[in-house]
């Protein structure tokens, strides 16, 4: 099994929201693009909820977002894992991004949303313990994974669920 290592976080000063995943899966880790497998339902749901046109570039992706003050970034800034499943992640591989010195640079952002069970899962055990009192204004919740393998809900069902980060952002 070898080491993968995730992506430098999509984000700007004004960001008010971050979107968290674990790691970025096999298509993604390929592409070297956030939410890169094609069945994924993170940017048809972004374009739902923020009028992304489905065919814009990755970068004109990442502009929307960052417009739109919303950061995204995983908890986990490398691990061991076979194949592309959170649950195949070897948890003694685990090294986790910084997360007092990315709260500590982007003050603005107050609110956590975790991208399936596993990312807040790893969040609140593996940062949570580590994080002072200084951060204890961020608001976390848990949002239903975009994952192809996460097949529990329909995609109109995740965009509804998905909807709470509006309230956030509004400008």
């Amino acid at each position: 099994m070898t080491t993968i290592s995730g992506f430098f976080p999509i984000v700007s000063g004004n960001a008010k929201v971050l979107i968290l995943g674990s790691m970025p899966g096999e298509a993604s880790l390929l592409r070297q693009q956030y939410y890169g497998h094609a069945r994924n339902a993170f940017w048809p749901i972004i374009s739902a909820l923020f009028g992304l046109d489905p065919l814009l570039c990755y970068q004109g992706r990442k502009e929307l977002l960052v417009e739109n003050r919303i950061a995204v970034w995983d908890v986990l800034q490398s691990c061991s894992r076979k194949g592309s499943l959170d649950a195949n992640i070897t948890l003694a591989t685990v090294i986790t991004n910084d997360f007092a010195d990315f709260f500590t640079e982007y003050k603005a952002i107050e609110c956590v949303f975790f991208n399936g069970k596993m990312a807040e899962k790893l969040y609140r055990k593996q940062i949570v313990p580590a994080l002072n009192q200084r951060f204890s204004y961020l608001e976390y919740q848990c949002l239903p994974s975009t994952s192809p393998a996460y097949a529990a809900l329909s995609l109109e069902q995740k965009i509804e669920a998905w909807k709470v980060i509006k309230k956030h952002v509004v400008k």
